[in-house]
């Protein structure tokens, strides 16, 4: 069975960059949500200050990484939208026009992230290195994914290529 989706075509990176900034905003309200379970819960358990747990870092990191993902993936899910895309007419497909699979929006997920995130990481490891250096790295990394949809010629980003998924924007109804 073939799909497609009505009218779609590639969207382009200002697109992106549109529906990145828009879904900044429910995503921060989300990881402030986390911030604020974890550290009520460290204080209840007699931590009000997590700079004296050495394991806490990391631990928030991949808190932090895993319920903005949980926002992404889930909104993906239903509808093959976030917030952010809605209002302009973005979504999320397969590369047939189906609805993607979860594991093909984790997987999208994942490819967009975590090279920017074991880039921070692996610099940040460095002796002597600038202390911002790393996340410019980070940015850069994260960059070269949607920056690459420029370049494609079917204007796929790069962990849409990776992922099997596709980023559209549907006509005008």
């Amino acid at each position: 069975m073939t799909f497609s989706t009505p009218q779609a075509r590639p969207a382009h990176i200002g697109w992106r960059l549109l529906a990145l900034v828009y879904d900044f905003f429910p995503v921060f309200a989300v990881v402030l949500a986390f911030g604020g379970v974890v550290t009520a819960v460290a204080a209840a358990l007699g931590h009000p200050d997590l700079s004296d747990l050495p394991w806490m870092a990391p631990l928030l990191v991949a808190g932090t990484w895993s319920v903005a993902g949980a926002y992404f993936v889930l909104s993906w899910s239903r509808g093959g939208q976030t917030l952010g895309m809605r209002p302009w007419r973005l979504k999320v497909v397969a590369l047939d026009g189906a609805p993607a699979t979860r594991r093909a929006l984790l997987r999208r997920y994942a490819f967009a992230t975590v090279p920017a995130i074991v880039g921070i990481e692996l610099f940040a490891l460095l002796p002597g290195i600038e202390r911002l250096l790393p996340f410019w790295i980070g940015a850069a990394i994260a960059a070269a994914g949607p920056l690459w949809s420029l370049f494609d010629r079917e204007g796929q980003a790069l962990y849409d290529r990776f992922a099997g998924t596709r980023f559209v924007r549907l006509a005008t109804p």
